[in-house]
């Protein structure tokens, strides 16, 4: 039976919707799984009118309604918008509520069993503030409403992969947070994570946070009394460990099949590879002319995916939006939950 993986639309005023649609055409998404958006029949129905395509949006109430056919677009109609009733390119309270709603509702599918992943649509951390709902991102959403207390933000793409100790703060508070228990949770997860990617003996890589990894703690002490101890408990329990790896080569190293994954110790230490190795950008125009790559949240009681790239309100509503990273986000939802269900899940 294939999986039902809920797809949650993102923000209304960005290319969610657009990138939905365009990742839905084909039939290789639908050979593989049954898709059930949560969004808006009118935000999927004008992405359908801009983009010039002929699909069929069916307005279900619950994933087992939904039918397993080609040029169809399942859908689970929150109502929050009226045709026209929002503006493309701009971050406003009433989109963001509804982003936040598509987000919820996909959630408590997984939750009761009528869906076995979610993939979720770029939003906007500024609108979903706007309306009242104070996170830093999808992470932070889904930790609360699963209560899950240890999880990690896993990347991949163009061959990279990373999981991070620290993600949506300050560089200054990531330095501080910093700690033997959260390098080894992140380690643990980087090894559950390749595991459910289909990675039967995988190995980690772990990133120093400090250049040259603190040379010997001439440029600072985290390695040496939070990193190392963490990389030395890990593989006291049989996990392929390596590093802590200068930064600046690790990820290098990854890419020449040294490590499976790497483990970076804060946000842009482990997205700037991905996105320089996933992004490309057309230097006469300055538009991007790919953004693959997929973000995931690792430790929930269910696979969750996502696009790694944000709403893209400058190309918002025009069709020309790339939907690579959509569809690498259900492939890999559809690949992960399978190994879900036959690998362990790490005690902390």
């Amino acid at each position: 039976m294939k999986p039902v993986i809920a797809i949650s639309m993102g923000d209304p005023a960005g290319i969610g919707a657009e990138i939905t649609v365009k990742a839905l055409q084909g039939r290789g998404i639908s050979e593989k799984c049954v898709p059930v958006v949560v969004g808006d029949s009118a935000a999927i129905r004008d992405a359908l009118r801009f983009c010039k395509l002929d699909l069929n949006v069916e307005t279900i109430k619950d994933p087992a309604e939904a039918r397993d056919e080609d040029g169809v677009i399942n859908l689970i109609d929150l109502k929050m918008l009226s045709p026209g009733g929002w503006e493309y390119k701009k971050a406003a309270a009433h989109t963001g509520e509804a982003s936040f709603r598509y987000v919820v509702k996909s959630i408590e599918l997984a939750m009761s069993g009528k869906a076995d992943a979610v993939v979720t649509g770029p939003i906007s951390k500024e609108a979903i503030n706007k309306a009242g709902h104070h996170y830093s991102g999808h992470t932070e959403i889904f930790a609360e409403y699963t209560r899950t207390g240890s999880y990690g933000m896993l990347l991949s793409g163009s061959g990279l992969r990373v999981i991070h100790v620290t993600t949506h703060m300050s560089l200054e508070d990531a330095c501080r947070t910093i700690s033997q228990q959260r390098v080894y949770r992140a380690i643990r997860l980087a090894e559950y994570s390749m595991k459910l990617l289909g990675v039967e003996h995988p190995s980690v890589g772990v990133a120093g946070l400090n250049p040259h990894a603190s040379e010997n703690g001439l440029f600072g002490t985290q390695e040496r009394e939070s990193i190392i101890p963490a990389i030395e408990q890990a593989a006291a329990e049989g996990i392929n460990v390596s590093g802590p790896v200068p930064p600046d080569t690790v990820f290098v190293k990854a890419l020449g099949g040294q490590f499976d994954i790497v483990v970076a110790m804060y946000h842009d230490q482990g997205h700037i590879p991905i996105k320089l190795c996933g992004f490309r950008m057309e230097p006469e125009t300055g538009k991007y002319t790919s953004m693959s790559g997929i973000n995931c949240t690792i430790g929930l009681p269910f696979i969750r995916s996502s696009v790694d790239h944000g709403t893209a309100y400058g190309k918002a509503g025009e069709g020309r939006a790339n939907p690579d990273s959509m569809v690498e986000a259900i492939e890999a939802a559809v690949i992960m939950s399978g190994n879900m269900k036959r690998t362990k899940k790490p005690d902390f």
